[in-house]
This record gives C-alpha cells, structure tokens and sequence, in this order.
C-alpha cells in the first residue's frame, strides 16, 4: 500500500514565545537562557533589541545581573524582517518599545517557521497595557509571565513603580528610577 505524504510534512514549525513581567523580574536574564541554550544546540540564533535601549550597551542584550548576548539594535520592527536571515531562532528583548507592528512581524517569521522569543514589560509605570506586548501575548504560543519582589513588603510584584516625577511613558533606567512593587504597595504609592 502506497501512502501519499505531503512533501512539507517535515518543514519545521515557527512559534511565538513571549516572557513579560514587571521591571526586575528577569525578563531579559530568561530571554539569554533560552538563546545560549538553543545556540549550545548549534541552531543559528539572531538576537534583536530597540536601539533607543542603551542602558548598559549599544550592541549587547544585557540582564540586571550583567549577563549579555550580542545583538543588533534596530529602529522599527520591520527592521527584524529585512535583518533575520537564514536563522532558526530569534530573540528580541526590551519588545515595549517596538511599535505594534511588531507583532506582524513576529507572526510573520513565525509563519516562516522560525522559533521567536519575546521579552518585555506587561505594563508600564502607569499599570497599564505597554506597547505590542498584550497584542504579542494574543499571538504567542507560549506565554511566561515572570514576577520581581516587591522592595517594600516582600510579596511578589508585578507593578514597575516609578520614583521620578516625570510623566512620558518611555524613560529609561534602573534602581534609580523604578522599583518592583506588589498590587497593595503599588495602589498605596499611588496614594501617597
């Protein structure tokens, strides 16, 4: 008995990965993880960040705990399309600052058959829904949703809490700047 099959039954399959969380909740730690991992398992590996982030390096993806993988910083997301190449995995981390398009793109490359790894933050400093990340989450095959401590009680944190008085969505920085909080300490802070 002769059994058709079909001539792409073994072209791989894409996926969208997406791990978000509030700041310093090792976003970007878990986004290295999984890149060195998969390039210990010799598949070619393209890592993308906004080129706006420019915190600790212009050319590296680089955790709170100074871990880094070489990058390539890009302007827009349709920059990942024309950049991607001949790869079977590609990270992107800091993905909130992306515009929406970000997530054609992601759906698009994984449509191609490429494995994709989002990171980014949830919310922003207000609590609420951040650039293409919600949108991401929609598409994504797999979500990680990753938690920091809250530095007032404790508990688990999801809020990123800004201590700067300055207004704009997008302001970059770290400790100075931002700090984990859990639901009640995040409302309390807003009280105050």
């Amino acid at each position: 008995m002769f059994i058709e099959r079909d001539i792409n039954s073994h072209k791989k399959v894409g996926t969208i990965e997406v791990v978000a969380g509030s700041m310093f909740s090792g976003k970007t730690e878990e986004l290295i993880r999984r890149l060195k991992r998969a390039k210990i398992a010799k598949q070619k590996v393209e890592i993308f960040k906004p080129m706006v982030d420019v915190r600790y390096s212009g050319t590296e993806v680089v955790s709170h705990d100074e871990n880094a993988i070489h990058s390539t910083p890009v302007e827009n997301s349709a920059n990942i399309l024309l950049l991607a190449g001949d790869v079977d995995v590609i990270g992107i981390d800091e993905a909130q600052f992306f515009d929406k398009g970000l997530i054609n793109v992601v759906t698009q490359l994984a449509n191609m058959g490429i494995r994709v790894i989002v990171a980014g933050l949830d919310m922003d400093f207000k609590g609420e829904p951040f650039g293409p990340i919600p949108g991401l989450m929609a598409v994504a095959d797999y979500i990680t949703k990753v938690h920091a401590i809250c530095v007032r009680c404790g508990s688990i944190a999801q809020f990123s809490h800004r201590l700067s008085e300055k207004e704009q969505v997008v302001l970059l920085g770290e400790k100075d700047i931002y700090e984990p909080l859990c639901r009640r300490c995040y409302n309390k802070a807003h009280k105050e």
